[in-house]
Formats: C-alpha cells, structure tokens, sequence
C-alpha cells in the first residue's frame, strides 16, 4: 500500500490541466448497455473507480478498448460495444467496493427486461439508501424484490411502459438510474424533483447523442419520451468540477496562482462564490479558470445543498482551507450524517475545528504541522493533502486507495503547479 509525502510551504504556480469528472464518467459508461452499437468516451480520467467499473461492464459481456495514448498523458479514449449481454447478475465481489455500481441497474433493466444486482459499497460517509432507485423503477413498471443482499428488478413483457415519479428528495444516482430506466420505455416518463447537477446534464446529452428524447434538461422536470432503441456514439466526458474546486482551494491555503486548464467556471458556481467570499479570485482565463490569493483569507457561513448549492464533495477540501483563514467558519452538512470523519486528523495537524452534530466551527489559526495521517474517504484524503501543503515541516497521507478512486495522478499534477508531493511504498 503507498502513502503520499508532502514537504510543505511551497506556494503552488503554473497550470494544471483538469481531468474528465469521475461522477460523470461512471453514469456515463453504464449507457454502452443501452445499445449494440459501439459508445466511445473521451477525455476519461485514470482512475481506479473507472476501471473498477469497466471491470464490472466486462462482466456483463460488454468489450472494451483503450485507444493508442501515451503513459504520460492525462485521460484516454474507451470505446464500449455490448453488442450481446452474456449476464445480467452484478456481483457481489465487483460491486462492494464501489457504489455507482447500482447505476448498472437502469439500463441492464431496459436492454434486458432484467437485473440483478448487489447492494453497493463505497465510501463510509453515511446511510446512502438506494430506496429512491428501486421507487423509481417502480412507477415506471418494474417490480422489484430484494433477497440475499441483492436487488432483483424485472420489467413487464414488452419492457417498461413509463410513468410519473416525484422525488421526495433530490437524489443524483436516482435519477440518473431512472433516466437511463426510461429512454428506451414504451411510453412517457416524467421526472418531478430530479437532479440537476452538471453530471445529470452530461448524462443527458449522451443519451440524446444516441438517440434518446428528453425535455427539461438542466430543470428539476424531466420529460422522457421513450424509443425504441439507441445508436452509438462518440462522447466527450466533461471536467471534473469537484477535482477543479479542490486544486483552487490547493491555491488559496498556499497563496498561490494557478490556471485550472479546461475547466467550466459555470458548472462549479456555488465553489467559485465560497472561494471569493474567502477572499481568493477566481476568473475565467485562456480556456479555464485562474485562481489567485494574496493575503488573508476570510471566514465563512455555508452549508451544503443539491446543485445549485455548496456541493458536498467539495466539503472537506473548503474546510481544510479555511483552516487558516482568519477568524471561526461554520460548515454545516446537510446531505450525508458522517462526513467529518477528517475533522480529528486536520487537528492532528494543529486545526481547531469543534463539530455538533451536522455543523462544524472551523477556527482559522496562524499554522499548520506537518504530521502521520489517515484518510477515512475520497474527498477527505483531498482535504489532508491541501492542508499538508500548507503545512510546516512534512506531512504524510496513509490509505491512498481512497484517493486513486477520484483523482487523476495527484502527485504529478501538483508537481506542474511546485509543490513537492512524494508517493512511496507504505512498506
């Protein structure tokens, strides 16, 4: 197992290029099972949760092909052809480590007539019930049954006929399985209360690139009228706005200046606002996003919401910046009980950050120190290498697999930028 060596105190400069996003990969590359024509991704990050998944596709019959890319470059180029579905069982071995994988169950189950799937796994930030899929799936004429610590969905003969489903709450994977449940129904389908985040769109726009009918895109109605069948296609994956807001934050904690090459300022809105309110400029420049900080950095009052909100993957990497602002932030999290768990290892580094329950006062002090830490979950071993970075002396990151699940080759990217992150062999 490897660990991460940060020696801290460099101010980060220069550009460093933003990957396709994660979150809109892995609901991306379940749409191969929507048709029998070929789907080819770009712009696909390096990532152990994309490969994981391909793993699981593979599972179902699906081929997959990497095109001709150097070792050295960011992302690469997937085609996926499901030409014939050789199963439609997803396993427990494949899906306990990773919870997109309950996103297999849509559209196995509108190709198929039928899925069976594990209960997933994941990062261990809270309850995160899948009751909303298997509702939606209902009401557009599944039935469902759960046994054994699977998910067992059959659609009627004839394939699903479409329905109405209201969101109780917003929920991402809920909605993107339901989207792909539904493009290829018999009938209409209506989503009240969907999601909106930028991922839902990209999903969206895939889906009608093969063929699909939706209205409503980027609004929290959608209409999907259903087809017949599918087409490939040849997709760009957008860039991931979590990875962008976290080396932003990377900047601001170490007064630095850097370009965030091929991100979207518009898709991480509620980041950009939080980081400015800091006291931190963000502009769009020569095709990405500048961010720049000189001075001190200001306290902040927010909580997390559904987009267009403070999106939650982007908590703990706030936190860890506002660290060293001056004065007390408050965070509250609304969407998932057990995201602190980085709370008692920024502390181990000199952080003064007291939680009660959903809300955490995060008081702003002159330094951080180096120190041996864990991470506990993806974003939060994000939020340990920013405050290493701005730590004095060195600071050391262990569990790094929680960290391949969602960033692109972190340390080569922080090299572009100055800083010196180191990994070796936790041996």
């Amino acid at each position: 197992m490897d660990k991460i060596i940060i020696a801290g105190g460099k101010r980060l400069s220069g550009t460093v290029p933003i990957s396709g996003a994660k979150n809109a990969a892995l609901t991306l590359l379940p749409c191969a099972l929507l048709t029998e024509e070929p789907l080819t991704l770009r712009n696909l990050p390096r990532l152990a949760d994309i490969d994981g998944f391909q793993h699981l596709l593979n599972q179902f019959g699906v081929s997959t092909t990497i095109a001709g890319s150097r070792p050295a470059d960011f992302g690469r180029v997937m085609t996926l052809e499901a030409t014939r579905i050789t199963s439609s069982v997803a396993p427990y071995e494949l899906v306990r480590k990773m919870r997109a994988s309950i996103l297999v169950l849509g559209p196995m189950l509108a190709r198929m007539g039928e899925a069976t799937v594990s209960l997933p796994g994941g990062c261990a930030i809270g309850n995160r019930p899948i009751d909303l899929h298997l509702k939606a799936l209902e009401a557009f004429g599944a039935r469902i049954e759960l046994a054994a610590g699977y998910v067992k969905a059959v659609a009627p003969d004839g394939g699903l006929p479409g329905g109405r489903f209201s969101f109780p709450v917003v929920s991402v994977g809920a909605t993107e399985n339901a989207l792909m449940a539904a493009v290829t129904a018999r009938g209409v389908s209506t989503l009240i209360n969907a999601a909106r985040e930028p991922e839902i769109v990209d999903l969206c726009n895939l889906l009608t690139a093969m063929g699909g009918r939706i209205e409503g895109v980027g609004s929290s109605e959608l209409t999907i009228h259903g087809v017949p069948r599918l087409h490939g296609a040849t997709y760009r994956v957008m860039s991931d706005r979590i990875e962008a807001g976290s080396y932003a934050c990377a900047a601001a904690i170490t007064g630095g200046d850097i370009v965030l090459k091929g991100a979207v300022i518009a898709e991480m809105e509620a980041t950009v606002q939080a980081l400015r309110q800091a006291g931190v400029v963000v502009e769009p420049y020569d095709g990405g996003v500048r961010v720049a900080s000189e001075g001190e950095l200001r306290p902040l009052t927010l909580a997390t919401a559904p987009y267009p909100g403070f999106a939650t993957d982007m908590q703990a990497q706030l936190m860890a910046m506002l660290c060293r602002a001056d004065g007390a932030s408050v965070l509250t999290e609304t969407i998932f009980e057990n995201r602190y768990m980085h709370v008692p290892e920024l502390n181990r580094m000199g952080a003064h950050i007291e939680t009660m329950g959903r809300t955490a006062v995060v008081h702003g002090v002159p330094k951080l120190t180096g120190a041996e830490v864990m991470a506990t979950d993806l974003r939060a071993s994000m939020s340990l290498v920013i405050a290493g970075l701005a730590a004095e002396g060195e600071t050391q990151v262990h569990r790094l697999y929680h960290l391949d699940r969602g960033y692109e080759r972190l340390e080569e990217k922080f090299a572009l930028l100055g800083a010196e992150v180191q990994r070796v062999s936790d041996e």
